[in-house]
């Protein structure tokens, strides 16, 4: 099952006891290209030049506990060891000072030669503990000749690698590609899935986190589905095979009373040319559709702002220290002059966050749908480490054009208009019913 990448929630700021250090020589190297394809094992080194990495180059690494770091590191090695049956009796963790040098000289120690999946873990727990929906670690992997899947591209409560701990239930299938193993066996959007692989979807009214680890199992998918259209309800096996997914494109038609709806599926390069030439032939009104856009590149946010208004502050990226500094509309892009509904929900995530805290801070148009995932901790840079993987840390945080905390907070809507899995098995759309209200001058 597709899920956005990580996204956790709030950042941690602990109090360094030590001056700021200098950077250590080779601790990690800004990533301009891809990893390569060939590299040795993860290694003692690898945390190491993570760890620094965390410290020097991090939003907040100025003010970061080295002690928190490895406790993190610590915590996530001897879990993965006692998970193989392989755990030391001689390893624990030392006495720390607060000293990112002598602390992490201690360390190193105390782990020895470092077992490769173990060290593994200990870097994604180190990262995990930033509680930083931009922090993210990528580990190297193989080239896949051809993508293999099930075909279930969304679920109704997707909030990255997480499910939305605001989900209510049901959950329920949002996108299956077409000619997947799913489709073939008759999936559908709408479908609400009450278990995967035995694991139920929901504990009482709260959803069930596991479910994630029952997707990502080995095997194939013993789903069971119901279908709101019906009542039934049925089990299927689904087998993994070799799925297509086609490369994000807009696409938009027109509405009754000749509004245009759009569906920006990301802000990815040239998004938001796509988006303009869409609307070439000036109308009066543009539906948005961002539900499920998971993000991109805040260029693209500023250029697409900058044909529905001028002159205008869209958000702020402050550094740990110093001022903030604001980003604009793109005023170089003409302005289409139509009025602006946006259709928003939980998938609507990073970037697309920022889009719609800049629409509704400014005034520029209307939010319909639900609120946003409140995950825009601020823009990061790719890292590279010595086994070819791929430190992820941001280095500014992002606030809205008030000034205002976006992230793990999101944007509230204007208009309350959640699509249920009734709606979508039968094709009515709620955001867009209300968005045509509005443009009709209806409350």
């Amino acid at each position: 099952m597709a899920m956005i990448k990580t996204f956790v929630a709030a950042a941690l700021l602990a109090v360094s006891l030590t001056p700021t250090p200098q950077p250590v020589p080779g601790a990690c190297a800004t990533s301009t290209a891809p990893p390569p394809q060939s590299a040795p094992p993860t290694s003692v080194n690898t945390l190491r030049q993570a760890y620094y990495c965390v410290l020097d180059n991090y939003y907040s690494g100025p003010a970061l506990d080295s002690r928190t770091l490895l406790r993190n590191a610590m915590s996530a090695y001897t879990q993965e060891l006692m998970r193989r049956g392989a755990d030391r009796d001689d390893l624990q963790l030392p006495a720390l000072t607060g000293n990112r040098d002598t602390d992490w000289a201690a360390f190193a120690e105390a782990l020895g030669a470092g077992d490769p999946a173990a060290l593994r873990a200990a870097i994604t727990g180190m990262v995990a503990g930033l509680q930083d929906n931009h922090a993210n670690w990528v580990e190297p992997r193989p080239e896949e000749s051809e993508p293999t899947g099930i075909g279930i591209a969304g679920v109704s409560a997707a909030y990255g690698s997480r499910l939305d701990p605001a989900a209510r239930p049901p959950l329920f299938i949002t996108q299956v590609l077409p000619g997947s193993p799913a489709a073939k066996a008759d999936v559908r959007p709408g479908d609400i899935l009450v278990k995967a692989n035995g694991v139920p979807a929901f504990i009482g009214d709260t959803v069930n986190q596991s479910l994630v680890d029952a997707f990502g199992a080995p095997g194939p998918a013993r789903l069971t589905l119901k279908r709101p259209t019906t009542g039934r309800t049925r089990t299927v096996e689904i087998k993994p095979a070799p799925v297509t997914r086609q490369p994000p494109a807009v696409t938009s038609k027109t509405l009754p009373g000749g509004a245009i709806y759009v569906k920006l599926p990301g802000f990815f390069q040239g998004a938001a040319d796509q988006v303009i030439a869409k609307l070439q032939g000036k109308p009066e009104a543009v539906v948005l559709d961002l539900r499920g856009n998971g993000g991109g590149s805040p260029r693209e946010v500023t250029r697409l702002l900058g044909a529905f208004a001028h002159g205008k502050v869209t958000s702020y990226f402050c550094p740990f220290e110093g001022d903030c500094v604001p980003n604009r509309t793109d005023d170089s892009v003409p302005l289409v002059g139509a009025r602006l509904v946006v259709l928003t929900d939980r998938g609507c995530a990073s970037a697309c966050d920022d889009f719609s805290a800049a629409v509704k801070g400014n005034g520029i148009g209307a939010l319909v749908g639900t609120r946003t995932a409140g995950a825009v901790s601020g823009p990061g840079d790719g890292y590279l480490l010595d086994d070819g993987s791929v430190l992820i840390l941001p280095k500014v945080r992002h606030l809205g054009p008030a000034r205002e905390t976006i992230d793990t907070v999101g944007v509230p809507v204007d208009h309350h208009a959640p699509m249920t899995a009734l709606d979508l098995a039968t094709g009515r759309d709620p955001g867009v019913a209300k968005a045509l209200d509005l443009l009709r001058g209806e409350n």
